[in-house]
Parts: structure tokens; C-alpha cells; sequence
């Protein structure tokens, strides 16, 4: 066995509103022999989300916060290098949850053989083909309940799981989807590109006018990734009996003002509305039809996707801060 070494990154200080550079440190540790039952792996490319925002503040959560001093933990697939574990060879493409650095050294039973397609990157097993397609996929299908002919907004439909939604949601049978996004090119985009019927720009005018002109006729179902105004405006826009599966809420994740709730949300009663909330680890139960469905929809050409990639170690902060602003389309990525 050859000595090894692994550059982490950690988590120096919690960031109030947006983070910086300095809430981040970078330590590098060295391991000599690779115990039974371990593997190392290389990664190629490492995931930033908009969740991991939020395990940096100690809020109470689904999930366990941050520890100061402690690795940035998220998703990345990469290749074993060495092995010391009967079930994952030298070569085998893996998926993993240890986050930001470019090797790792750990149990064989934390980490999951991802099929190594040549026709496909492998960084498509870290968004559509991971839990950034299946967080669209059950959010609609089991969450909202979404119904063939029912009209669908979602709000930040050009980033990752908002570009996997609009065109599950098509192929689930909605009769229209309408999405918003931050830039008139990503608007575009939505509808030359990922077969949205319509789009706005949230940044020229108020939600509730902007959602009314491209859904004249309401909304059934909203899968939110934004929050805020944008909920406000799905409230205004719900025909009755609607259902919103709420994903996230990047609008307030950074601010450091208390967050405004919809001043409409009387029409929860009126309409017979129902908002649910959900993370992904409640319902990895639906993984299977997920898998089957998607790779059927890859295999007949009818899924589309962009990735917006950030080369090298040293720039996954920087990746991290501008995916949070919105600087990507599709899946922001670290390449290693």
C-alpha cells in the first residue's frame, strides 16, 4: 500500500448572512496503511447545495449541523484507488456522502457502485441521475400528487433539481409548466431547452403579476425551491384543491432579517390548498421506480441538462458562494 493523502475542507466559523472565504479553512492528513474493509477513492467531481447553507448554521434542522473544525460532508462520486474490500475493486465508480476533498479513505459500506457508463459523465450520478433528479421526481409524484392535465409551477427552474422538475413534470403527463428563473438567457433557456410552456424573469416585477401572466388560468401544483415572494405568488395562483411540494427557500437562506411570511395564506382555506414540506431521506423508499423511470427517460433521449463546472479544490468555496447567488444553470459543480 502506498502512503495517501487527503485534502479536506472544513468548516473554520459559522457565517452570519452570506458566507466567506473565511468561514472555510483547508487541512491536509496523511494515512499509512488502509485498514480491512476500507477503500480509497479519488474523487472527480464534488457536489455544492443549497442544503449544505443551512447545516452551517446550528438552527435545528433535519439534519445535524456543521461541527466547527469539522469536513464540509456532501455528495461526490469518484474512483477507488486502492482497495482493502472484497465488494469494491480497484476501478469501481462510487457515490458517496464524505464531501469536499479530493480523496477519501473509509468504510467499503459507505460508499455505493454507480453503473460506469461510457455514453455518460459521471458527474451526472451527483444531479439527474442522483438525488438532485429524485428530489424532482418524488417531490411531484409523491408529495404534490401530481395528476395528468394539471397546469405546474416551479420557481428556480433553471438550477439543478428546478431543470429535473419541469421536464419530469412533462413527462408525468402535466398539461403545463411554468417556471421562474433569475435571467432573461435562463428564461429562454427553460423553454428552448428543458420544454417549459412558459417562464418569467422574478427580478422584472412583482411574483403574483409575473406568475398571472404565464399561468392565466392558475396553477394545480407548485414544486418551490425559492420561497418568499415566489410562495406568495403560487397562493395568488392555486385553482382550488392545489398542492405544493416545498423543496427549499434560497430566497431567505442568507438574509439575516427576519423572514416575511405570504400575506395570503387565508387562501389555504378558502381553496382547500395544501402545502408540504419534505426532504429526500423520508422517501428513498420510491428510490427503485426512480432509477427505472429515469434511466429509461436518459436511454430515449428524452431528458436535457446543463452543468455549470468549477475546476479544482481550491475553488469550492468560491463554487459553493456563487451557486447560492444563483451563478449557475443546471447543476453547479467542483471538477477534480
Amino acid at each position: 500500500m502506498t502512503e495517501f493523502t487527503s485534502t479536506q475542507i472544513l468548516l473554520a466559523a459559522r457565517p452570519t448572512g452570506w458566507p466567506t472565504e473565511e468561514n472555510f479553512e483547508t487541512r491536509t492528513v496523511t494515512y499509512a496503511e488502509l485498514p480491512a474493509g476500507q477503500v480509497r477513492v479519488r474523487n472527480e467531481f464534488l457536489s455544492v447545495d443549497p442544503y449544505m447553507r443551512g447545516r452551517m448554521s446550528d438552527a435545528r434542522s433535519y439534519v445535524a449541523p456543521y461541527e466547527i473544525g469539522e469536513q464540509i460532508t456532501g455528495g461526490a462520486v469518484g474512483r477507488v484507488v486502492e482497495s482493502n474490500a472484497e465488494t469494491l475493486p480497484v476501478g469501481a465508480l462510487v457515490l458517496h456522502q464524505h464531501g469536499w476533498s479530493d480523496t477519501v479513505q473509509a468504510p467499503a459500506e459507505t460508499f455505493r457502485q454507480v453503473p460506469d457508463r461510457e455514453d455518460l459523465p459521471s458527474s451526472l450520478n451527483l444531479h439527474m441521475l442522483g438525488m438532485t433528479g429524485m428530489t424532482a421526481y418524488v417531490g411531484l409524484k409523491e408529495v404534490a400528487g401530481l395528476q395528468e392535465s394539471e397546469t405546474v409551477f416551479i420557481s428556480g427552474a433553471a438550477g439543478a433539481v428546478g431543470s429535473a422538475a419541469g421536464q419530469i413534470a412533462k413527462l408525468m403527463g402535466a398539461k403545463r409548466v411554468v417556471g421562474s428563473a433569475g435571467s432573461d438567457e435562463k428564461v429562454e433557456l427553460l423553454t428552448s431547452k428543458y420544454g417549459y410552456d412558459a417562464a418569467f424573469n422574478y427580478k422584472n416585477g412583482p411574483a403574483i403579476e409575473l406568475l398571472a401572466e404565464v399561468a392565466p388560468e392558475g396553477i394545480d401544483v407548485f414544486f418551490d425551491n425559492v420561497g418568499g415572494e415566489q410562495l406568495e405568488a403560487a397562493l395568488e395562483s392555486f385553482n382550488n384543491g392545489g398542492r405544493a411540494a416545498l423543496c427549499g427557500a434560497i430566497s431567505i437562506y442568507n438574509s439575516t432579517d427576519t423572514a416575511k411570511g405570504p400575506r395570503n395564506m387565508s387562501h389555504l382555506i378558502t381553496r382547500g390548498l395544501k402545502l408540504q414540506g419534505f426532504t429526500l431521506g423520508s422517501y428513498l423508499q420510491h428510490a427503485e421506480a426512480f432509477y427505472a423511470d429515469m434511466g429509461r427517460w436518459f436511454s430515449e433521449g428524452k431528458i436535457a441538462y446543463d452543468e455549470t463546472i468549477v475546476d479544482g479544490l481550491e475553488n469550492t468555496v468560491d463554487a459553493f458562494i456563487q451557486m447560492m447567488r444563483g451563478a449557475n444553470t443546471g447543476k453547479m459543480l467542483v471538477r477534480l
